[in-house]
């Protein structure tokens, strides 16, 4: 069961939204096989356990640019504007729900929360190391400095960052 859900798969499903990593309650919903309904009554029924730095309802223009940036998601059915679930959030998700296969979900999803931070740092770590080695070396390797560069910075995602 270690290999419920591809990592991938989850690493598609987490978005940059007023500046955090966040998952949408649509997206939880259906790797944990519930119904939204099901994952917002036991959110709502749990209320205490979800502070607005764990979990918050979009906007009205959030929702909105949402449903304009993924074209490919059926959000004409969607009544309410969805909840967005933060790292700490999807992980208190495990004390309410408590299936088996929650259990399982959220470990794989607490893994791609970390290995994102891990390649963020590893980045960030690199650039470093070259600015340092930048500076040991003379103007003639600049163009070789800054193809590297350009080859450690990840491709920033087109799509999945939410503009308010």
């Amino acid at each position: 069961m270690t290999n419920l859900i591809p990592i991938e798969r989850i690493e598609n499903k987490i978005l940059l939204l007023r500046g955090q990593k966040v998952m949408l309650d649509r997206d939880l919903a259906e790797l944990y096989q519930l119904p939204v309904k099901v994952l917002n009554q036991a959110v709502t029924r749990n209320s205490a356990r979800f502070p607005e730095d764990f979990m918050f309802v979009l906007t009205d223009q959030e929702f909105e640019n949402l449903r304009s940036q993924i074209v490919t998601a059926n959000w004409e059915m969607v009544r309410f504007p969805p909840r967005a679930f933060t790292e700490q959030g999807v992980a208190m998700l495990s004390s309410v729900l408590r299936s088996p296969r929650a259990v399982q979900v959220n470990i794989m999803i607490m893994r791609a929360f970390v290995k994102m931070r891990e390649l963020i740092a590893t980045h960030k770590d690199l650039a470093a190391r070259l600015d340092e080695l930048e500076k040991k070396y003379d103007h003639q390797f600049n163009y070789v400095f800054e193809a590297i560069r350009e080859l450690i910075i990840p491709p920033e995602p087109k799509k999945r960052e939410i503009w308010v």
